[in-house]
């Protein structure tokens, strides 16, 4: 498949067919995971979850209230077995947050049992998408730019992990979900 001729409705279902387990996007705090799943999902004719939200949920708190009474290991325990869990009930597409695929055990349960995609975008993208909520606890105490460049740096290579890998950009999530799907196409 090309990315010069745009995918119609038979190419995506085509390609629905082939996906045999569930779609789990990875990446830094505001690369679009969460938005680009629901359209992802959309165009899948699958349902989305986002693991934040299933585990703010389950826990009964916010994720900054999580962090804030328990901690970041506590969370990320929680975090691994939401993950398991939404992957076990065979989600379509799952958004995690940003630093769920870091998680060794994490990541390799998703490497393992379904499709991880890493959405990627600059840092510069990344600052202005995060500036307009004020709920990410791990940028309340710094200067986003540097934190969001520091986790870049950490987190790249771990993120590099996933089998494939689509860049975001500012313009439509459509373009970046279908994107999504021509790479799952070619990977499969």
């Amino acid at each position: 498949m090309t990315a010069t001729r745009p995918l119609n409705d038979l190419d995506l279902a085509r390609i629905a067919r082939r996906i045999d387990r569930p779609v789990v996007l990875v990446g830094l705090m505001g690369v679009g995971k969460s938005t680009v799943g629901r359209r992802l999902a959309t165009l899948l004719q699958r349902d989305f979850v986002d693991a934040d939200d299933a585990i703010a949920a389950a826990a009964q708190l916010t994720i900054p209230e999580i962090f804030e009474q328990f901690g970041e290991p506590y969370f990320r325990d929680g975090e691994r077995r939401v993950i398991a869990r939404l992957i076990e009930e065979g989600h379509g597409v799952i958004a995690t947050g940003g630093g769920a695929f870091v998680d060794p055990a994490t990541r390799a349960l998703i490497l393992e049992r379904a499709i991880a995609v890493w959405i990627d975008c600059d840092v510069a993208t990344l600052v202005q998408r995060t500036a307009r909520r004020n709920s990410r606890p791990l940028l309340k105490n710094g200067n986003p730019r540097e934190i969001l460049t520091r986790l870049a740096e950490e987190r790249g290579p771990l993120y590099a992990q996933a089998p494939i890998k689509v860049l975001s950009e500012n313009g439509p999530h459509d373009l970046t979900a279908r994107r999504i799907i021509e790479a799952i196409d070619q990977w499969l």
